[in-house]
């Protein structure tokens, strides 16, 4: 069984995996959780340092700050399931967050204002606001219709000779106000014409369709695009 948590800990931290060396903060705890449920699901071993040696959980109460964490701090509440392994003589927790598919999970930031946070590789981050609109009109289940105007050209022209652009240089290059920008930028995704990177520096968007400028070229602004993912009420 010990092979197992050892196993797990020589993966390192991850998009699916976070170590806590100890657990002293619920709110913390509930960033974690709640990043895990919104994005692929995943796991924390309590009493492992970040550089995977095991110190052992140090007393009971940070299982039930974890638990707090759920209940409290997460709205809404984030289902695990715990296990504990002991390894030599040390205490590791598990605790295994699955993936929520139905809806997003928020928990509070430095300020205690309540936002959806993502886990993106070893880190939790903030959902952007194109992300959140993303969502949004992904739950409405709305077919997605764009029209290729000259700003959408714009758009597409720029990602096919840079690959990447922002939201303000979008904003930049088009002169369109930042709500539409935004709007541009949510049905592309949805359409899988463009994907978002997000880091703790920044955040980007990329052409995902190669060969998508040859097939727009013959398009007029009276063409319109519809998802086949989305499907009307």
């Amino acid at each position: 069984m010990a092979g197992y948590i050892q196993e797990l800990i020589k993966e390192g931290e991850h998009q699916q995996q976070d170590f806590k060396f100890e657990i002293s903060d619920s709110k913390k705890i509930a960033r974690s959780l709640v990043a895990f449920a919104n994005t692929d699901g995943g796991r924390l071993l309590v009493g492992v340092k970040d550089n995977g040696s095991i110190a052992g959980v140090r007393s009971d109460e940070e299982i039930h700050m974890v638990e707090a964490a759920a209940q409290l701090y997460c709205q809404p509440e984030v289902q695990f399931t715990t296990k504990e392994w002991n390894i030599n003589g040390k205490l590791v927790l598990e605790v295994v967050v699955p993936k929520n598919k139905k809806l997003k999970h928020k928990a509070p930031d430095k300020n205690n204002n309540y936002k959806i946070f993502v886990r993106v590789g070893d880190q939790n981050l903030l959902a952007t606001p194109v992300m959140l609109k993303v969502w949004k009109k992904e739950k409405q289940k709305i077919a997605v219709k764009i029209s290729i105007t000259e700003t959408e050209m714009q758009l597409l022209r720029y990602l096919n000779e840079y690959q990447t652009i922002s939201l303000d240089e979008f904003i930049q290059l088009t002169g369109i106000k930042k709500r539409h920008a935004e709007a541009i930028l949510v049905d592309f995704i949805l359409l899988g014409i463009i994907s978002i990177e997000l880091t703790e520096k920044h955040t980007r968007y990329y052409l995902t369709e190669s060969d998508f400028m040859e097939r727009i070229a013959s398009f007029s602004d009276e063409t319109f695009l519809i998802s086949p993912n989305i499907h009307q009420k």
